[in-house]
């Protein structure tokens, strides 16, 4: 069933982990929920160059530098501009990603001149829920940067979370809004529920969250990859590879931001073992 399919991976670099004064009811990161995450301001610039290394060995075609916080400042935008040249330097082929929350058309046109080809700000949930889970920001600062990126010439991806409690209506809703947006890649992540976060369960089946898959390509037709991301072990298990026969086409490989994923040898073997062919060249 699976010879012919063809995907793609994208590995992530945590290079500011847990100093985020949002109130986001489902990320770790916050240090509102003194969640018993690794916290740090900077990774070694070595460190990410080595994890870029290393992520390209493991096939990966994108890698994203991700930062915590609302969006960027300008030690932040220093930082990610710094790590960017750096990877670039090595010549590694890799589609160069950053992930540093609201971004001004300056402040992305700033990593654009340092190599940065593509920015990931995901919408999250739907426009009408987002209160429920986020009071710190709002819903349409986040559509705001995503229609920045689009207006320097970034490559935008722009996905969000399922199982926070809202409705199927409003998972609609946010998939609508980011079809609006005609995004290159759409990461789909599936909650990962922490004791010390105020959202205790992710109330979504295995069979919903293949629907919400299909849902997805079907719904966002023009996106060049629909991306399991985060909750990809915990929400499918054993069947976590049945997600391209879903309309998935791309998954991260490796740990996530503050949650460890399968290994990537383990994912590499399956996925031989499967007949799936994985893209390495750049696109």
């Amino acid at each position: 069933m699976s010879e012919n399919k063809e995907i793609f991976l994208c590995a992530i670099c945590n290079i500011e982990s847990g100093t985020c004064n949002e109130d986001c009811k489902f990320c770790t990161q916050s240090v509102k929920y003194k969640a018993d995450i690794q916290r740090y301001k900077k990774k070694a610039i070595e460190q990410i160059v080595e994890e870029a290394k290393r992520a390209r060995s493991n096939n990966a075609n994108g890698f994203c530098l991700v930062t915590a916080g609302k969006g960027l400042n300008d030690k932040r935008l220093a930082f990610v501009c710094e790590a960017a040249r750096a990877v670039k330097k090595e010549n590694l082929g890799l589609i160069l990603i950053a992930c540093n929350g609201t971004a001004s058309v300056e402040q992305l046109q700033t990593l654009k001149e340092a190599g940065v080809d593509a920015y990931n700000h995901n919408l999250e949930t739907a426009r009408d829920f987002y209160p429920e889970i986020v009071t710190t920001h709002t819903w349409d600062e986040r559509y705001e940067t995503c229609k920045n990126v689009k207006e320097v010439g970034l490559r935008l991806v722009c996905g969000g979370i399922f199982g926070l409690g809202e409705t199927q209506e409003q998972r609609v809703s946010m998939l609508e809004s980011i079809a609006s947006l005609e995004p290159m890649n759409v990461p789909l992540n599936f909650f990962h529920p922490n004791e010390a976060l105020p959202l205790v369960e992710n109330s979504i089946t295995r069979e919903q969250a293949f629907e919400l898959i299909e849902l997805a390509r079907k719904m966002v037709p023009n996106a060049m990859k629909i991306m399991v991301a985060g909750g990809r072990e915990l929400m499918f298990g054993e069947e976590q590879y049945k997600i391209f026969e879903k309309g998935a086409n791309a998954f991260v490989i490796g740990d996530y931001l503050t949650t460890a994923g399968r290994t990537p040898a383990d994912d590499i073997a399956e996925l031989e073992k499967q007949g799936i062919k994985v893209i390495r060249e750049r696109k």
